[in-house]
């Protein structure tokens, strides 16, 4: 990728993660965020043209581990087909305690974008909150299957907190979760360091190759990401009281955008004081849900039946904030025919509640 950037070549550099990768406690966020000065120091370094040649993608989202990143990779980061990013930095080493399966969907991710046509490149970026805590012991094992790239800023930085040798805590973090424009300056350099260094090393004689035993699993490889405007291409759908849409989402400024995008617009929304049965029929492997957290008490606890069984109960209030929220319903080895029913929970059938959209596997 760096070659082609030097001949002049358009390439790509896509980021995806969670609120860091967003570009909180970055002012503004949109310019101080790690992945914009990471990317300006790659078009410093390679571009000969001021960077004209190198496109930019940031898709962060708060608070969202990487099991709703590969849901919505291939919409946020690919655009549905139209790019085909040449490098992809992955940032969920702090979100990823919400993946309830503790490492399979972010190795899912890792391979949903090594297996593209155009093979692009793949880093792993992990950040690191006040406390000194990530998840690199769990994520790192699949950057070292795959031979990738990785940057870690929790062994750049903790280390010399205690010395303060470069930087003190107080200056590095905007809260206990996020840096400031200082933190995410360091966070950009290392991964511009890691360019320098690549660019000074001999070009590998041979490819990585994917056909290797999974760390955790990757039966999520191939997740496909359908909501309300498309679901017809993939299920039947009765929604029985789930008619209406729901405006107040979670938002997040994509890519150089200062306005937050909303997520997911095309959800299905049981407002209060209706009955509410969400049917559906799918042919599938794997099936995720994307439901809608919140802070409102109007909102209640739904039941989630697969095949007339009760697999789980979710209640949208236990994290307190406005937030995607995703769960695994389904996770088998073969296709095959299910029937999906989500309910109220019993006392609580006058509340309301929000289905935002779906992840499928066939």
């Amino acid at each position: 990728m760096i070659e082609r950037a030097k001949a002049g070549e358009d390439v790509t550099i896509a980021y995806i993660g969670g609120s860091i990768t967003q570009g909180a406690g970055g002012k503004p966020i949109n310019t101080k965020c790690y992945s914009y000065i990471s990317y300006q120091k790659f078009c410093e370094l390679f571009s000969p043209c001021g960077g004209k040649n190198i496109h930019y993608v940031k898709a962060g989202v708060g608070g969202t581990p990487s099991e709703f990143g590969m849901v919505r990779y291939d919409r946020d980061v690919r655009m549905n087909g139209e790019i085909e990013p040449d490098l992809v930095i992955i940032e969920f080493a702090v979100n990823d305690e919400g993946d309830e399966t503790k490492g399979v969907c972010f190795e899912s991710l890792v391979m949903k974008v090594l297996q593209a046509e155009n093979k692009p490149a793949v880093l792993l970026n992990f950040a690191v909150f006040m406390n000194d805590w990530n998840l690199q012991d769990r994520l790192q094992p699949i950057g070292e299957r795959y031979e990738l790239p990785m940057v870690s800023v929790k062994d750049a930085v903790s280390p010399q907190f205690e010395k303060n040798n470069v930087i003190t805590k107080r200056q590095y973090f905007y809260d206990i979760y996020h840096p400031t424009n200082d933190g995410h300056k360091i966070m950009g350099d290392c991964i511009g360091y890691l360019f320098e260094q690549v660019d000074k090393e001999e070009m590998a004689k041979d490819d990585i190759t994917l056909e290797k035993e999974p760390v955790y699993g990757t039966q999520f490889k191939d997740i496909v990401c359908f909501d309300r405007k498309d679901y017809e291409k993939f299920a039947e759908i009765t929604t029985n009281g789930f008619e209406e849409t729901d405006k107040a989402l979670q938002a997040a400024e994509m890519n150089m955008d200062l306005q937050a995008k909303p997520q997911f617009t095309n959800n299905w929304y049981k407002s209060q004081n209706s009955n509410g049965e969400f049917c559906m029929k799918i042919s599938c492997r794997n099936l995720v849900v994307i439901m809608k957290d919140s802070g409102e008490p109007d909102f209640g606890k739904a039941d989630f039946f697969v095949d007339g069984k009760l697999v789980r109960t979710e209640d949208p209030l236990a994290n307190g904030w406005n937030h995607c929220n995703p769960r695994v319903l389904i996770d088998e080895t073969e296709e095959k025919e299910h029937e999906i029913r989500i309910t109220m929970h019993p006392g609580d059938e006058e509340k309301k509640f929000t289905i935002l959209g779906f992840g499928v596997t066939k």
